[in-house]
């Protein structure tokens, strides 16, 4: 049996309102407040993604979440001491510092020495590429998906269908979950509104689909975006609560989950004493982890504590035991 949760705990109030938060909505409603209120300016279309009228240029070359290839200089094998060394420049004797050399390097009279060459940055938290060509936009380019732009007032998807639930989950659900990494209209929007329809609508069916959906949502984190990774956050909340033994079926694929949610698990909005009125838009990457990961410990069974704890070692249970 799973152990009682911790009401009184303020971290586990927005638990019990995952399911009616509107990730796909408030999409637009932020971009809306960031160019009329803010003044932002719309972010332009990749080049390579061609137009809505048009078929996409296929990107078989890249893949999302790639490691960059890094340019820098490589230490170089010395073999009297058998180690690698960082080259350095020897540099001309006119360009030593000599007495009272201080003085007019303060003045800026004579220009500063340059720094030895060392190990390049590791760019952990730097985004990495995210190329067009999901699996969800080539299915949906080619006529293949039930859906369509709602030309309503609300921000709705026009099913093709009846009823959403009887839809093949084994087909589409790891489709749309391919899509949600998309950063252009209306492939975003439509990825992850159907994602939020299904989930909403699957009950029992969502649980024999889980292995499939991995794949996609490591794809998705690996990109390291952070608009990407925080829509992905608030769709694991919405699918660990979707269904009865979802949350204990993600358990044996945590060491494919959790590694991004370990890397951002610190990065927090530092506004010091001032206040954040944008917490709404859930977009602060700290706060989703740390949501997600009690959801997951809440809903994943008597040894999820244990698994999150193996791959976050900072994270501290919310449960009273």
């Amino acid at each position: 049996g799973t152990r009682p949760i911790a009401r009184s705990d303020p971290d586990t109030r927005t638990m019990g309102d995952v399911k009616t938060v509107d990730v796909a909505g408030s999409l637009f409603t932020n971009q809306y407040c960031d160019v009329k209120i803010k003044g932002a300016s719309l972010s332009k279309n990749p080049v390579e993604s061609g137009s809505c009228f048009d078929q996409t240029l296929p990107m078989m070359h890249r893949r999302a979440g790639a490691h960059p290839k890094i340019d820098a200089p490589v230490p170089k094998y010395e073999a009297r001491s058998m180690t690698h060394r960082w080259p350095t420049d020897k540099g001309r004797a006119s360009e030593f510092l000599r007495k009272g050399d201080g003085d007019r390097i303060k003045a800026g009279v004579l220009r500063k020495p340059k720094p030895d060459i060392g190990p390049p940055k590791a760019g952990a938290f730097k985004p990495r590429d995210n190329p067009p060509n999901s699996l969800f936009r080539k299915v949906y380019e080619n006529g293949d998906l039930p859906v369509a732009v709602s030309t309503g007032t609300k921000n709705e998807i026009a099913w093709k269908v009846e009823r959403v639930d009887k839809l093949d989950y084994h087909h589409y659900l790891p489709i749309f979950w391919d899509g949600v990494r998309e950063k252009e209209e209306p492939y975003r929007f439509l990825a992850v509104k159907g994602v939020e329809d299904m989930l909403k609508a699957g009950g029992q069916k969502i649980l024999p689909v889980i292995p499939q959906l991995i794949v996609p949502i490591k794809t998705a984190l690996n990109t390291r975006d952070p608009a990407v990774v925080c829509i992905v956050l608030q769709l694991l909340q919405k699918l660990v609560v979707s269904a009865d033994m979802v949350g204990e079926a993600l358990v044996p694929y945590y060491r494919q989950i959790l590694p991004i949610l370990n890397l951002f698990k610190n990065k927090n909005v530092n506004v010091g004493d001032a206040i954040d009125y944008g917490q709404r838009k859930r977009t602060c990457i700290g706060e989703l982890v740390l949501e997600t990961l009690q959801l997951f410990e809440t809903y994943g069974g008597e040894d999820a504590f244990i698994n999150i704890k193996y791959m976050v070692p900072t994270y501290e249970s919310c449960i009273n035991l």
